[in-house]
């Protein structure tokens, strides 16, 4: 039985019945697969050490291989933040320089930026700088340096933030991860003489149209060795001495 089990492997039981020694038909396990038909590696990493950091030292690619929903979430939310901290910051300086309180009424006094008289009037003056809109109602005076400043890191902040954000969801569209969905596989491989020698063999077809132009497959094989190996050349000599 063990002479048995070695060859065909644990996949086969032997059953013993009154009519003599007889051998059933192999018994299929059901493992769990490898590589998945889509084409996905079922492999889990665990208790590797360091892998947050290591994600987001490459914050880059983690923002891609994230799922669609996160990346939206985390898009809308870098920019609504952004917005929210420019404008109280035009809201500050406002604040500070006592434009708020003049309100526009007189004429002779010239504020850091003109017609901003609370935090939504802020907020507006930065929406419309940053998205180049430029309605003409508020600008920038020249009597406000700290003005000037903050509207040259708001352009810098804001390209930095523009190229990055615009960037990984122009990569993440443009990966065709969907495209193994129209690419079937046959339910079953088969083993056939193939040319004068035994082939793995299956199908494959493409639901589309388009065609396919030096187009690769590449295969994994997992065998599981049952039995104990074979001795390496020097094990025999050590056994021959």
């Amino acid at each position: 039985m063990s002479a048995i089990r070695r060859k065909f492997g644990e996949d086969y039981q032997v059953v013993n019945t009154n009519r003599g020694m007889t051998f059933s038909a192999p018994v299929k396990r059901k493992r769990q697969r490898f590589v998945e038909k889509n084409g996905r590696c079922n492999v889990q990493h665990g208790n590797l050490g360091g892998e947050t950091s290591r994600y987001i030292s490459d914050l880059f690619t983690t923002l891609v291989d994230l799922k669609w929903r996160w990346n939206l979430l985390i898009f809308i939310l870098t920019y609504t933040v952004a917005w929210l901290v420019m404008a109280s910051m035009w809201w500050v300086i406002a604040y500070i320089r006592g434009d708020l309180s003049h309100g526009g009424h007189d004429s002779s006094y010239t504020p850091c930026v003109a017609n901003v008289y609370n935090f939504p009037s802020a907020f507006l003056f930065f929406i419309e700088t940053e998205a180049t809109i430029g309605y003409g109602y508020r600008y920038i005076t020249e009597k406000c340096p700290e003005g000037i400043i903050l509207f040259l890191f708001q352009s810098l902040l804001g390209s930095i933030v523009d190229a990055f954000l615009i960037g990984c969801m122009f990569i993440k569209m443009s990966q065709p991860k969907k495209r193994a969905e129209t690419l079937m596989f046959s339910q079953d491989a088969v083993i056939s003489q193939r040319d004068g020698k035994l082939c793995l063999m299956f199908r494959v077809g493409n639901l589309r149209n388009s065609h396919m132009v030096s187009a690769q497959i590449r295969c994994k094989l997992i065998k599981q060795q049952c039995g104990k190996p074979e001795p390496t050349k020097r094990q025999r000599s050590r056994g021959r001495e």
